[in-house]
């Protein structure tokens, strides 16, 4: 009697990475609503079936690059809002945008996936997108308020905007400049991003400080 004939491939396990990368180039392009394990399994070049030794749904695929990159950041912002550092609101501040940096700089797959949960509405963002992204607001906004607190800071300014300004520059450096680095200003992307901040930086607290002429030495010594 002949030996039944195998009907396709045996199935293997895939690296839970290379689904993790692919997913991240999915949920960027389409984001979490518009994507669909099949879409991940072929950027993956894997069958659909094969994702399922890993995670349980894109949902699963989607917490788990969350919780690669905010927790670590959300860690070293608690960090610096703590009351106890002795740093000034400025300093302060710039070390914050400096931690998004650190953590987010080389990962445009990553700030594509959560800049499109959250430019396609509050209602659409995911509770668990929401819930991480949280403290690492939190934290942020204790450094502003206690800047407020201590006068280094304009009286009435609010403390979420100032911070969502902060923030959302430096995402836009980090996505802009080095695409335009050396066609504009003829210097390498590194560079460009770093004088970018620096700029920024300069300016962004030029408009929020109490006493706006006072110079910033954490600035002058990069």
């Amino acid at each position: 009697m002949p030996t039944p004939r195998p009907r396709g491939p045996k199935a293997v396990k895939m690296d839970p990475r290379t689904l993790l990368d692919a997913a991240l180039k999915v949920f960027a392009r389409d984001g979490l609503e518009g994507a669909s394990l099949r879409a991940i399994a072929r950027e993956a070049g894997c069958d659909p079936s094969l994702i399922y030794y890993h995670f349980e749904n894109k949902e699963a695929m989607f917490s788990a690059l969350l919780e690669e990159r905010i927790p670590p950041l959300v860690k070293d912002l608690r960090r610096l809002a703590d009351p106890l550092d002795p740093r000034g609101t400025a300093e302060k501040l710039w070390t914050a945008m400096r931690c998004f940096h650190r953590h987010l700089h080389d990962s445009a797959g990553f700030r594509a996936m959560v800049r499109g949960q959250i430019v396609r509405g509050a209602e659409t963002i995911p509770e668990q997108l929401a819930r991480r992204l949280r403290p690492a607001q939190f934290a942020v906004i204790a450094i502003i308020r206690r800047g407020l607190r201590r006068g280094e800071l304009r009286p009435g300014l609010n403390p979420y905007l100032v911070g969502l300004f902060l923030i959302r520059m430096e995402a836009e450096i980090l996505d802009l400049v080095p695409v335009f680095a050396e066609r504009l200003s003829g210097l390498k992307p590194t560079v460009a991003v770093a004088a970018a901040e620096c700029t920024w930086f300069d300016v962004f607290w030029r408009g929020v400080a109490a006493h706006p002429m006072e110079p910033l030495p954490f600035l002058e010594s990069l």
